[in-house]
């Protein structure tokens, strides 16, 4: 270069070897790192892996993915967590054998609310491709992923506790016939809007058993208990255990370290004795009348969980702290036997699994797939069905728990 002739002008332009490929550098790096930020939107994998250890700070991820996304799976070197390579679990879940019927001589049954919207002809039949959802092989509108999601709730009982029964309790207007066996719709007049779901819900609750108190007497000698539950759940292991291991309760709940919302509502078991319907029976309308009068501006969510959470803290004795410890306890509250499960082990949730719970007990006996989980809960069946194995199904659970999907 004719510029750098002469030692004045070498003495100028010397710096520059240094500076321009620091130069180079930089650029190439911010070129590559805006690639990586966007190659999610070209990704066509049937996973997508999120490459970090499990030392780093979880990246809190915005955008909800219509394909199965893996991270690192939360509770790894721990202690009676499970643990995966890949999605395949190296030590494996406690589970009992679903072959064999549970060791409880009563019978079990699930009682779930369901209900249809946008349920005309036109809306079930509606195949626009903005309004369709891919899962595997299936394509699902926005009412058949509700049927979807309530079929597999119920093909995961059927392969856990076999001898057990659901109910389905529904508006008399919704018009779906589940095919599968053991399964019973049963109509209950009230208002099922979106807006009011949740208490129609508790009502439901308490209808049914009303119902159930009148055929007692007409069943000498068999008992049968409840759980009530949401239909975006998967029984994992035998429930049955309850009943057995805990005698002297009638109503149970789960519990997690929430200062504000400890209980969930998703949950709850009911011994199916006289005693134990009628005084789970008063409990409910305590929490329902709490409801109606203290939290209806959050009706549509969260209004049930904000008035079991008071019903309970009213009674004087009751000691909040002890929902810090994952251990179960009964508590006398307003007549009623309260017994309080961990959610860790009967309610566990895939973004509490990447948080407080510290990844997934092997003890797990309900894996519950809240919010923007309802994907990972087709996904999960679908995989479990090829693979029929139930620990490396909840590693791919496990490893999706930092990650919403479109539904």
């Amino acid at each position: 270069m004719k510029a750098c002739v002469g030692w004045r002008r070498f003495l100028f332009c010397f710096p520059l070897i240094f500076i321009l490929p620091h130069l180079y550098s930089g650029v190439l790096e911010l070129h590559q790192n805006q690639a990586v930020t966007d190659s999610p939107k070209e990704n066509t994998k049937k996973f997508d892996v999120q490459n970090s250890s499990g030392d780093d700070a979880p990246k809190k991820i915005t955008r909800k993915f219509d394909h199965l996304v893996l991270g690192p799976a939360a509770g790894e070197g721990l202690p009676n967590r499970l643990q995966c390579r890949g999605v395949k679990a190296l030590n494996k879940t406690h589970f009992s054998n679903p072959s064999h019927p549970s060791s409880v001589g009563d019978g079990i049954a699930f009682v779930t609310v369901f209900t249809i919207y946008n349920n005309s002809p036109d809306a079930l039949a509606d195949g626009k491709p903005s309004n369709l959802v891919t899962v595997g092989n299936a394509s699902y509108s926005k009412p058949e992923r509700s049927i979807a999601i309530l079929n597999v709730f119920i093909n995961f009982i059927q392969v856990r506790m076999p001898q057990s029964n659901v109910i389905i309790l529904t508006d008399p207007e919704s018009d779906f016939s589940p095919h599968q066996n053991r399964v019973t719709v049963l109509p209950i007049q009230g208002e099922y809007s979106r807006d009011k779901l949740m208490l129609q819900r508790i009502r439901s609750y308490i209808t049914f058993l009303d119902i159930r108190l009148e055929k007692l007497s007409q069943e000498q000698g068999h008992i049968t208990h409840f759980i009530f539950s949401d239909s975006d759940i998967a029984i994992i292991d035998d429930l049955g255990q309850i009943f057995e291991k805990y005698q002297d309760f009638h109503v149970a709940l789960t519990f997690r370290n929430n200062k504000d919302q400890p209980l969930n509502s998703g949950f709850i078991a009911v011994r199916g004795t006289r005693d134990g319907i009628l005084r789970a029976r008063t409990f409910l309308q305590k929490v329902l009348e709490v409801y109606s009068s203290k939290y209806m501006k959050a009706s549509r969510m969260l209004g049930d969980q904000l008035a079991l959470f008071w019903v309970i803290k009213s009674d004087a004795s009751f000691d909040a702290k002890r929902f810090s410890k994952a251990q179960a306890f009964i508590k006398e509250i307003g007549g009623a036997s309260v017994l309080f499960l961990p959610c860790a082990t009967y309610n566990w949730t895939p973004p509490e699994g990447a948080g407080q719970f510290h990844g997934m007990p092997l003890d797990v006996k309900v894996v519950h797939f809240k919010g923007s989980r309802k994907r990972l809960m087709l996904e999960a069946w679908n995989y479990f069905s090829s693979s029929a194995d139930i620990s490396d199904m909840l590693c791919l659970i496990l490893k999706s728990g930092r990650t919403k999907y479109d539904f």
